[in-house]
């Protein structure tokens, strides 16, 4: 075993296989794995094997067609064979609901360029040939790709292609300790000796935790017991078989199962309510190529619910039963990239679904350490997602949660109940006194909507339009009319200060740096020239800054401002220490003047100005600028002072009919001004250029600013798609997100967002078109639930287009 490596991967799974080969695929060469048994050990050698593209995010999706298709490269490359079974698959939905979500899905998928089909009862019977009893069956969704493969030849696959390309394998050496040093390399101390690697790799699988654990770093992910069934050989499987053909995969969500064929016969699996978190406080080392004692009883409702859905398992024996477990983060999604807190150390853990995303998150994961940045916007897999405010106590319950509705219906507005509430301002009770309904973020109470008197405290999940729309309106009615009031806590906040602070914000930020009582609104873009932020910096004097940006991106953020800080600079994350309200409507002006001493006039306080000034008895900063696009004011206050700052402005209000709001308003309010959102319009998907945020980037400026080469080319050469908006004739439901835009009978682009202006009456989406069809007026088609719906292209804001009421 050699001292000394570019890169260690600990674990010898199929994604610490995936990560080793795309690293060496991509030109590192210098790259060793650590595995404590043998290759596939741990969940790996296990798995059912089966692998499918049906993910409710896009971008996951396009990494599991990618998965998929790399299969028969790694086959071409190694002369090994996976076990690849491209047999296609369905999805059966038993209820209009879930059929909503199969139509959306497959709405995605035009633009995605998968190609995949709806199917009726029929149909279904037909493609299984007659296996699948459809009573109360409504439809399915078709997928080409789906099907299985064999997880050890498969993983063993991607051993010998890494191999190939200069990598290292070394088994049955468990590595002991992971130890930094102050250049941000590692000492990766093994039973057979040292390592000193640049870069480490946590794929531990079941033992990422323990791994982890080594470097400090707690990882919420859980392992759960899972457990599938294979059966005997069965006639009905030998006829197909016998005819030249296999077996489709059947996904059954209703009935909480997967089935596909195994050999002459079935296997089927299942995501069981009463399930089991497994080996709670730690994964034994000892563990590895043993399976958990059979549980058939927590399967009982499920397996005879699969014999009336399947009527040919009922009279099949059971050749063996797998009962094993693998690893879930809280939100079923993996844990992928550079830990924050770290130095050159790298998560691949929590890929519960191995044989869909594994290769999609290698490919990932080393573009990441050798680019810098990822092909696709990571948000939804980065391991940055979860903050340090995570706990085993929070883990477990929503990893057991997520598991248990993993075939549940996926809601646009659905809020899941379990480990909350964690994380609430000082005004959680009084809000909560109010009615609120409240959502999360980050872990984070967030209010959604105040329920009308005599209305439910919930908002019943849909993909139309819910029971929040009533309350919604009447909250944009008071902004719109009056005042309203909404926290500020939900936003990211930095704090940058030191002698070289203008000069740092300059070099990250792309837009211009404010001076002394001014803010801008400025993006930050990728060494790529793709936008990682979009930025609210206030300067309070020439050494010392507050940023505002995405609460839920604050980890990636503030991971990002270490990895490129300068001397002179301190950059502190001070988003739970300051908090506040912001005041928004025509009379948020008269409501401020009423509770401090200061003047707070048009002409002494104007339109993007920071002032430190005292609210009741609090201390504030506070900045004219709001999201609403109204008249408004963001009010920032230490944390301990939260609740007098409401109570003066709370009882000052009365006498300007003061109302509070919540994010159902605050999306429609900044509708009216066609605002764009984080994560939405603004992501690392896309470039300034395509998005409009280019108009805030200070071209001139003479920093030498990240991403400015290929932002520039971007400016030159003109951008091929832009971001656009329509008025839609929507039905009972709005656009969402990633619905596909028609003109004529083709796909020409895709939405990033829409809803309902409750001030303008009227249905909106924004999305991105072909730049020569950008024009006001032009008549297109948006895909709602399978509906095509007419739309009306628009090239200006639907209420206050000069401005006069935010800047007045």
């Amino acid at each position: 075993m050699k001292t000394q490596a570019q890169v260690v991967v600990i674990g010898g799974g199929v994604v610490g296989c995936s990560v080793l080969y795309h690293l060496t695929k991509y030109g590192w060469t210098d790259v060793m794995l650590i595995e404590r048994s043998t290759l596939t050990s741990g969940s790996t050698w296990h798995a059912a094997g089966g692998f499918h593209t049906l993910n409710g995010d896009t971008n996951m999706a396009a990494l599991q067609g990618y998965t998929i298709q790399l299969y028969k490269e790694l086959e071409k490359i190694t002369g090994m064979n996976c076990g690849l079974h491209h047999v296609g698959g369905i999805t059966l939905a038993d209820n209009q609901a879930r059929f909503e979500m199969l139509k959306a899905e497959r709405a995605k998928h035009r633009y995605m360029g998968l190609h995949t089909e709806l199917l009726g009862p029929d149909e279904i019977s037909k493609f299984t040939d007659g296996l699948v009893n459809t009573d109360g069956i409504i439809g399915a969704l078709y997928d080409p790709l789906d099907g299985h493969l064999d997880p050890s030849g498969t993983t063993h696959a991607y051993a010998r292609a890494a191999k190939m390309g200069g990598a290292e394998i070394i088994e049955h050496n468990r590595v002991l300790e992971t130890n930094p040093r102050a250049d941000g390399t590692w000492d990766v101390v093994t039973e057979n000796g040292t390592v000193h690697a640049e870069h480490v790799v946590n794929a531990g699988g079941l033992w990422a935790r323990e791994v982890g654990a080594m470097a400090g770093v707690y990882f919420p992910l859980l392992p759960m017991a899972h457990q599938y069934l294979v059966t005997d050989e069965i006639p009905e499987i030998m006829d197909i078989l016998n005819s030249g053909r296999e077996f489709p995969h059947v996904m059954d969500p209703g009935g909480e199962s997967y089935l596909r064929q195994e050999g002459r016969g079935l296997c089927i699996g299942f995501y069981e309510k009463p399930c089991e978190g497994w080996s709670l406080d730690g994964t034994p080392w000892t563990f590895g190529h043993e399976l958990l004692p059979d549980n058939l009883d927590k399967i009982e409702d499920s397996v005879a619910f699969a014999y009336k859905r399947f009527p040919v398992l009922e009279k099949a024996g059971v050749k063996n039963v797998i009962h094993g477990p693998f690893t879930f983060a809280p939100d079923g999604n993996p844990l992928i990239g550079p830990v924050p807190g770290l130095r050159n150390y790298w998560s691949a853990c929590a890929v519960m679904a191995g044989f869909s995303q594994g290769g999609g998150m290698g490919k990932s994961l080393a573009e990441w350490m050798i680019h810098g940045e990822t092909e696709v916007d990571p948000r939804g897999f980065d391991v940055a997602r979860f903050g340090k405010w995570t706990t085993p106590g929070y883990t477990v319950p929503k990893v057991i949660e997520n598991y248990q509705m993993r075939f549940s219906v996926s809601y646009p507005n659905e809020e899941r109940p379990a480990a909350r509430p964690f994380r609430t301002t000082p005004m959680y009770d009084i809000f909560d006194g109010m009615g609120a309904v409240w959502g999360q973020q980050y872990g984070l109470e967030v209010v959604n909507y105040f329920a009308l008197p005599g209305e439910p405290r919930y908002e019943t999940p849909s993909f139309k339009r819910s029971n929040a729309w009533d309350a919604t309106a009447a909250e944009v009615r008071a902004v719109r009319e009056a005042v309203g009031i909404n926290e500020v806590q939900n936003f990211g906040k930095f704090r940058v200060s030191g002698p070289n602070a203008r000069a740092w914000l300059d070099r990250i930020m792309a837009g211009a740096i404010p001076k002394p009582g001014r803010l801008s609104l400025t993006p930050m873009l990728s060494p790529k020239g793709k936008i990682i932020g979009d930025f609210t910096v206030t300067c309070l004097r020439e050494d010392l800054y507050q940023i505002t940006g995405s609460y839920g991106a604050q980890d990636q953020h503030l991971r990002w401002f270490e990895a490129n800080l300068d001397d002179g600079v301190t950059v502190e994350n001070v988003s739970d220490r300051i908090t506040g309200f912001q005041i928004a409507g025509p009379k948020a002006r008269d409501l401020l003047a009423k509770v401090t001493r200061a003047d707070v006039s048009d002409a002494a306080f104007k339109f993007m100005d920071a002032k430190q000034i005292t609210v009741g008895m609090v201390d504030c900063l506070v900045q004219r600028v709001s999201y609403t696009g109204d008249l408004g004011f963001e009010i920032f206050c230490d944390f301990m002072k939260q609740r007098s700052l409401w109570h003066t402005l709370w009882e000052a209000g009365q006498g300007f009919s003061l109302r509070p709001f919540g994010m159902r308003a605050m999306m429609s309010l900044r509708l009216d001004k066609l605002f764009g959102s984080w994560a939405r319009e603004f992501s690392p998907d896309y470039f300034p250029g395509e998005t409009g945020i280019d108009r805030f980037i200070r071209w001139n400026k003479e920093a030498d600013w990240i991403g400015k080469a290929p932002a520039t080319k971007e400016k030159a050469e003109g951008s091929k798609r832009k971001l656009c908006a329509f008025i839609v004739d929507a039905k009972d439901a709005d656009v969402v997100a990633y619905e596909p835009i028609w003109v004529g009978d083709k796909v020409v682009g895709f939405c990033t967002s829409g809803g309902y202006s409750h001030w303008t009456g009227q249905s909106v989406a924004q999305g991105f078109l072909p730049t020569e069809m950008i024009r006001d007026g032009l008549e297109a088609e948006i895909e709602i639930l399978g509906e095509r719906r007419n739309a009306r292209m628009i090239t200006g804001p639907l209420w206050d287009a000069d401005g006069a009421r935010m800047r007045g």
